[in-house]
């Protein structure tokens, strides 16, 4: 018979319920003090289990703080479990019973503030002697770096694949230069759109990503016409005192070609790399080190393990004079008594509440509230409730530390001490804000593994179970398991502070060595007061194409093409679609290595493409996420494709294979993977390659079949206005790929509608739409899709999610990126860089004739689509009317 404390977990002696410490089996008798009891299920590890009695309308409780109210009699041994995680778990097909109905609910008090009741605490003591680490100091107050990075800043999403591009054919350049750590992208999703609402949080984060200390030298990207440009950043950054004369650095507009903005980079970079090898990392002391404080992945041992040993380590370095930086406004929710039990002055906490007030508020405007913020991994891993969460995620701060400020997203840290800085819940987005605001160094915590790094600060992963550090042990850096397994606390902090110092001196942290990284910035939302949720949410789409006139002579055209189970197609594709934005590194890592390898190309495969995203982590699900994600799946090109989930999100591989059923789709004939449950990058990475061999042994080249214009399934979409003599060309190509048997899809959104493009397709100015945002196109003929808004990149992937072959794309002069897995053809009037074109339309010529040529060229392989050519793509998916981060 096991005692309680052999099995379980009591965060806090007063609590009714335990955490179990790996799964127990139903029928377990357990020994607790005088007392016995049997377990009435089995009971997953991190799960709940009542130790006393608790009567219905009684307080469910954990870290002595209550988490829900029972709503029957519940007896010792029986398994606490609301409705959210039975779901959860039913979702899992597990192969042991659930309980048959929830016993619990979320009816939470929310938290009074009583001035009377909060007394002011004095700063940390200060260590009397100091430490110090080899770090880069920087002039005009920038701090101190524990990295030396040319950073490439992509100022809006528009810029983004460039970004991306450029720093990927010049990281080599660094090699050279021992004191420079790398050339790194920062590539985002935001400021591509007009009237932004996060636009004054977006230019304040660029400004701290421009004078970070990390950073030894820096260049701004844009076009010069986005919503955001680099003439905002410049303004922000001299209104508000940044120190930019301190940095190195340019802001550029690409306005010459593709190859002369690389060598005039390269050129640069000639100039820059020695002066930034220049400097020598030099002792520097611990006051110097800020740390941001990230949970992600989280389960029901964060709050025990992992949380609390980060909290150990910020301790000391705000002893030694250094910050720390809680974040994650929306997982606070429920610990705000334990986050305002120490504070340095009491108007912090008004401004601490105030601000998650505002975040309720904001959420509530998108028909949403905080309690979605437990993502699925979340729930399955035994956090059941945004309370438990936030129960957990606020042991990152130590019972002895005292808050010290309050301060927006990333707003700058100006002092030593423990920080509150508001954010969303999402990891990605709150990490941004965090090293904008200035910290040089991240302490992520993880229940489930995650293995989320940002480019230019290194970050130490804790992992919270020996059990899962074990599987993992080659994606984490810390087992803060060895505290549960009884390493005292104060050895396991001392010797992560020891490797806090070793890689604040350069040593790589396991992150850097695996080398991916991603960056999110608090995304941007739709509504902005109060809105009928209602009448915005979406409705159904027929899917019937429009009508449109047919007073067109069709030419003859011959193209080579594969016909599949889906379609006519030019490619046989090997898809690897992550589930969320945590595993879109990972797939892109695995694809590179795939096509690298040439697997499948004796088989008749075309190349290997990963569709990475920046959604399905947290947060509401969209159907427009739903619909893209299925859309794709079902795409002609495919041949094989897989799903690789990270295994903590939302949209995890169960929930995908729910949504498969829903729309009659066999799951079996899709690979599965999962990053965290796979045992790691290096595994998962090796099962990936194992299963498309597999597939494809069963392969043989297939013969290509000559195609008329049905085989033309193409999206159309404008960057900008079009001349009336554009639209007619583009309408007149609409015409001929119609009558021919073939598919066009447009954007509700684009400018082409209201001119001469509507009068000559006879259409109203703004006609209906036929396909939802993402939804594939069943039948040929002429498509509008629903679109939220007018945004390149986000048409790109809900367009590319219709089915079509081939986008056509008119653009100002200058190209703007591709798509991963659809070539997209740039046509303009204007040839500002008429090399990276793929068509100039001018007036007075055949140019629908020549579009279509150029299409079946493409088709055939004997054109190749510019954006391929410069490796310059990006995907991005809109968050619909209703998406909001949490």
């Amino acid at each position: 018979m096991p005692q309680l404390h052999e099995i379980g977990r009591l965060p806090d002696p007063v609590d009714n319920c335990a955490i179990a410490i790996r799964d127990l089996a139903g029928g377990t008798l357990v020994h607790s003090g005088d007392r016995k009891f049997t377990l009435s299920h089995t009971v997953l590890e991190g799960h709940r289990f009542a130790i006393q009695p608790i009567p219905p309308g009684a307080e469910l409780t954990s870290w002595g703080q209550r988490f829900g109210v029972a709503t029957r009699d519940i007896a010792p041994g029986e398994y606490v479990m609301n409705e959210g995680v039975q779901v959860e778990l039913e979702r899992r097909n597990l192969d042991f019973a659930l309980p048959a109905a929830p016993n619990f609910d979320n009816q939470i008090t929310p938290f009074q503030f009583d001035a009377g009741g909060f007394s002011v605490a004095e700063p940390l003591p200060l260590h009397s002697d100091m430490r110090y680490f080899q770090g880069y100091p920087r002039a005009g107050g920038r701090g101190v770096g524990t990295r030396n990075m040319v950073v490439v800043v992509g100022t809006s999403s528009l810029v983004a694949g460039f970004a991306r591009t450029l720093a990927q054919l010049t990281a080599d350049l660094a090699a050279d230069f021992p004191n420079v750590d790398g050339i790194v992208p920062i590539a985002h999703t935001e400021g591509g759109h007009q009237n932004p609402n996060n636009r004054e949080l977006l230019l304040r984060t660029l400004a701290g990503f421009m004078v970070h200390p990390n950073v030894g030298a820096v260049v701004a990207l844009d076009f010069g016409s986005e919503a955001v440009t680099n003439a905002d950043l410049k303004q922000v950054m001299i209104d508000n005192d940044y120190p930019l004369a301190h940095v190195l650095h340019r802001f550029h507009s690409l306005t010459t070609s593709f190859d002369a903005n690389v060598a005039w980079f390269k050129d640069l970079l000639t100039d820059w790399l020695p002066r930034v090898n220049q400097l020598e990392r030099s002792p520097q002391p611990l006051s110097a080190l800020k740390i941001a404080l990230q949970c992600g992945g989280s389960d029901a041992f964060s709050g025990i393990s992992g949380n609390p040993l980060a909290a150990w380590v910020a301790k000391e370095v705000i002893r030694y004079g250094g910050s720390a930086n809680l974040a994650e406004t929306d997982e606070l929710i429920g610990s705000e008594s334990y986050v305002l039990d120490k504070i340095e002055r009491l108007e912090l906490a008004q401004d601490f509440l105030g601000k998650i007030e505002r975040f309720k508020e904001r959420v509530s405007w998108h028909g949403q509230t905080a309690e979605g913020n437990p993502s699925g991994g979340n729930k399955f891993r035994g956090l059941y409730n945004i309370y438990l969460k936030s129960l957990g995620a606020a042991a990152k701060r130590h019972p002895d530390v005292p808050l010290h400020d309050v301060i927006e997203y990333s707003q700058l840290m100006t002092s030593g001490g423990f920080y509150f800085m508001d954010s969303p819940g999402n990891d990605l987005e709150s990490v941004a804000g965090q090293v904008a605001s200035g910290c040089n160094m991240i302490f992520f915590v993880t229940g489930n593994g995650s293995i989320t790094n940002f480019p230019f600060v290194p970050t130490i992963k804790f992992v919270t179970t020996t059990a899962r550090y074990n599987l993992l042990r080659s994606d984490m850096d810390v087992n803060a398991g060895e505290y549960l397994d009884g390493t005292p606390l104060d050895e396991l902090g001392a010797r992560t502070l020891d490797l806090t110092v070793a890689v604040a001196d350069g040593q790589r942290s396991v992150g850097e060595k695996a080398g991916h990284y991603q960056v999110q910035i608090w995304r941007d939302w739709q509504q902005t007061s109060p809105a009928n949720v209602t009448l915005i949410e979406r409705r159904s789409y027929s899917g019937q194409p429009l009508d449109i006139p047919a007073d067109v002579e069709l030419p003859s055209v011959a193209a080579p093409v594969y016909k599949s189970e889906r379609g006519l197609t030019s490619e046989r594709i090997g898809l690897i679609m992550p589930t969320s934005l945590c595993s879109g590194q990972i797939a892109r890592m695995t694809a590179d290595t795939l096509n690298a390898q040439g697997l499948g190309r004796a088989a008749g495969l075309t190349r290997f493409v990963a569709l990475v995203h920046t959604e399905g982590c947290g947060g509401n699900v969209q159907p427009e996420y739903k619909d893209m994600q299925i859309g794709y799946l079902q795409h002609p090109k495919l041949r094989h494709a897989l799903l690789l989930e990270h295994g903590c999100e939302v949209t995890h591989n169960s929930y995908f294979r729910g949504l498969m059923a829903e729309q009659n789709l066999e799951p079996a004939d899709f690979g599965w993977a999962s990053i965290q449950l796979d045992g790691g990058i290096d595994a998962v990475m090796r099962k990936i390659a194992d299963w498309f061999s597999r597939r494809l042994q069963n392969d043989s080249p297939p013969a290509r079949i000559i195609a008329g214009l049905e085989a033309l399934r193409i999206g159309l979409l404008s960057q900008t206005d079009a001349p009336e003599y554009v639209q007619r060309d583009l309408a007149r190509l609409c015409k001929i790929i119609v009558a021919g048997g073939g598919s066009v899809v447009v954007s509700d959104k684009d400018s082409l509608w209201g001119g001469a493009f509507s009068a000559e397709l006879d259409l109203p100015d703004q006609p209906e739409a036929t396909l939802g945002y993402g939804q594939a196109a069943k039948n040929a003929g002429f498509h509008i899709m629903s679109n939220p808004r007018r945004h390149w990149g986000e048409t790109l992937t809900g367009i590319g999610a219709s089915g079509v072959e081939l986008i056509l794309g008119y653009v100002d002069g200058y190209p703007l990126a591709g798509h991963p897995l659809v070539p997209v053809l740039q046509a303009s009037a204007s040839a500002v860089s008429a090399e990276d074109l793929d068509a100039v339309i001018r007036e007075g010529e055949d140019s629908a004739s020549r579009l279509i040529d150029l299409l079946v060229a493409t088709l055939s392989g004997d054109h190749i689509a510019r954006h391929q050519v410069t490796g310059t793509d990006d995907f991005q998916v809109t968050r619909g009317l209703l998406g909001v981060s949490f």
